[in-house]
């Protein structure tokens, strides 16, 4: 029997005028529903952990979920397989990702999601890392991960946070949707979804939809890229 794959992919955590996930605290908890008690969280994407899930815990708790921390389980990887709900909260992507392979957590998490079907919210960082590859993150490489193959839990990339070019701007380097093409110059390269702060994409088995109050753009390898209204149905990326 097949598990429906079930993840809730932000593209910040912090939309401007609100607070810590306050744009999405409503998706965050439909997509939880009252199954999950309990959530794990992986702060490994901040250098201040104990701080990050403080934050975190607070904002869980206050939507009626307790919170725990992997940075504080004696055992990761037992932690993740023990864990209901995995949370992948923003910062450096690389960051992140190096440190799911230091702890060896990159087949652990991909089968607690993709076989057992727990519920996985990413948000930024934690948006990356669910996708192929962190090769459309924003961040900078401050540190070395063995590889930027990442999670794969959908077959396409993302770039969180995505920004429109300033027309009145004087600033000559490249816009973000100059990057991306870039990154479309390289061969069998996926496509890209380009999240503006304040949307998300959920996955529910096969299907894939556009949430929150900005429109996404959807880049294709050769192609003009394309504007996606809220409510979009994105389930054809899954089948790339």
């Amino acid at each position: 029997m097949m598990t429906l794959k079930r993840l809730l992919l932000v593209s910040n955590s912090t939309l401007h005028g609100g607070g810590y996930l306050e744009h999405c605290q409503d998706q965050i908890q439909k997509f939880l529903g009252e199954q999950v008690k309990r959530v794990l969280f992986i702060p490994y994407a901040l250098h201040d952990r104990d701080e990050y899930a403080k934050t975190a815990r607070q904002k869980f708790e206050s939507l009626g979920y307790a919170l725990d921390s992997i940075h504080e389980a004696a055992d990761p990887v037992d932690a993740v397989l023990k864990s209901e709900a995995i949370f992948i909260g923003g910062g450096n992507t690389f960051r992140l990702l190096k440190a799911l392979y230091d702890n060896n957590l990159i087949p652990v998490i991909r089968k607690k999601v993709v076989e057992d079907g727990i519920p996985y919210i990413g948000s930024s960082a934690g948006t990356n890392i669910a996708t192929i590859s962190i090769c459309t993150t924003n961040d900078m490489p401050i540190v070395y991960p063995p590889s930027l193959q990442a999670l794969g839990l959908v077959p396409f990339n993302i770039n969180p946070h995505y920004l429109d070019p300033d027309v009145n701007s004087k600033h000559m380097g490249e816009t973000r949707e100059q990057r991306i093409r870039q990154y479309h110059e390289e061969l069998d390269t996926p496509p890209v979804l380009a999240l503006r702060e304040g949307c998300m994409l959920l996955v529910e088995g096969d299907k894939a939809t556009l949430l929150g109050v900005t429109k996404a753009r959807l880049f294709l390898r050769g192609k003009s890229p394309t504007e996606h209204e809220p409510e979009q149905d994105f389930s054809f990326l899954l089948n790339q």
